[in-house]
């Protein structure tokens, strides 16, 4: 009863850190943000007229004396932030009133389309990239580890160390630079950038087009999660409760299997339940490379156009993420070894 309190107070003040952290970084986000010049709306299409209208309905300007309209004080256009989250506000044309988001608009990547809209067409082929590279790189990365730790010290270890060593030092987005020059362009056995799927994600043409960047982003998780593996049962093949079944008479795969892999996956869960969580954020270099318009890429450009309103909505979306999986990630060390108490350490 008292360890199940203790493991209650223990998730909820890491919740209620986790919500003033978020807090924190989104009022700093959102002070720097509106600090940026902010650009006119212009192009086919594009309303000045609307677009300083649903600014002044938004809180984030007024139109002065002059006729002008003016940046409102950064306080208060907080304020009218929070309020608007609320109780949206409301703009008239034509003697009709509108309702604003309650997350801004779009003002250069796509007119008055909301960010939470923008981000929901971005998911869809991050989320799939995602998931690609875990299934490839979870298995092989443990397989790998599991042989390294198996012949350790010997010839296979040796040269595997120095690739996984490889792996892990070379960016990702150069082993993408060197994957589309190669098999893109010199050999021209798969397409360069993202192919058009229109609006089908289990194509075969989508998945041709997926492979080089679902490989590009499971290089570095190969090569850790079998450095890790690697090392925990290394660890674990030396220990004494590893001679004991032995002499009870388990084979060397047997005691592998039944003991040493199972307590060498102790450490490594939480990083296989952390790169779950982390589907939604994507990879920015890797989606921008391959043209892919996902998560990444619409982040990316959201700072390039200076399309300020889908910045800090997706920028939040990528902090929230983040704090969520952190907080996952340290709860579930509780959960896979008993033996660690939350709060106070290992019993």
């Amino acid at each position: 009863m008292r360890n199940t309190k203790e493991t209650l107070m223990y998730i909820l003040k890491r919740v209620l850190l986790m919500i003033f952290t978020f807090l924190v970084i989104f009022i700093i986000c959102f002070i720097l943000i509106r600090l940026l010049p902010l650009d006119k709306a212009t192009g086919p299409g594009k309303d000045p007229k609307q677009f300083y209208m649903m600014q002044e309905a938004l809180g984030r300007m007024y139109k002065g004396k002059d006729g002008e309209y003016h940046r409102t004080p950064i306080i208060i256009q907080l304020f009218n932030f929070v309020k608007n989250l609320i109780v949206p506000a409301r703009y008239q044309i034509d003697d009709v009133w509108h309702y604003t988001s309650r997350w801004g608009y779009s003002w250069q990547i796509s007119w008055l389309a909301t960010p939470d809209s923008l981000l929901g067409k971005g998911l869809p082929p991050t989320i799939l990239i995602n998931i690609y590279s875990i299934i490839i790189s979870v298995p092989l990365g443990l397989g790998l580890g599991i042989y390294m730790a198996l012949k350790k010290n010997k010839w296979q270890d040796h040269v595997l160390s120095i690739l996984v060593m490889l792996l892990i030092s070379v960016p990702s987005f150069v082993d993408a630079f060197l994957l589309q020059h190669i098999f893109a362009y010199k050999l021209n056995w798969l397409p360069p950038v993202r192919a058009d799927f229109n609006g089908s994600w289990v194509s075969p043409a989508m998945f041709k087009s997926m492979i080089l960047p679902v490989i590009s982003m499971s290089f570095g998780s190969i090569a850790g999660y079998a450095r890790y593996t690697r090392a925990e049962l290394t660890e674990v093949l030396t220990s004494d409760f590893m001679l004991l079944a032995r002499t009870k008479g388990l084979s060397r795969g047997q005691a592998t299997v039944r003991h040493a892999f199972r307590n060498s996956l102790v450490p490594i869960f939480p990083m296989i339940l952390g790169e779950i969580l982390s589907i939604l954020s994507g990879s920015i270099i890797i989606e921008n490379i391959f043209s892919v318009n996902g998560v990444g890429g619409l982040f990316l450009q959201s700072i390039q156009m200076k399309d300020y309103d889908v910045f800090q909505f997706v920028a939040m979306f990528y902090i929230l993420i983040g704090l969520v999986g952190s907080l996952v990630v340290d709860i579930s060390y509780g959960l896979v070894d008993p033996r660690i108490r939350m709060g106070g350490g290992k019993q």
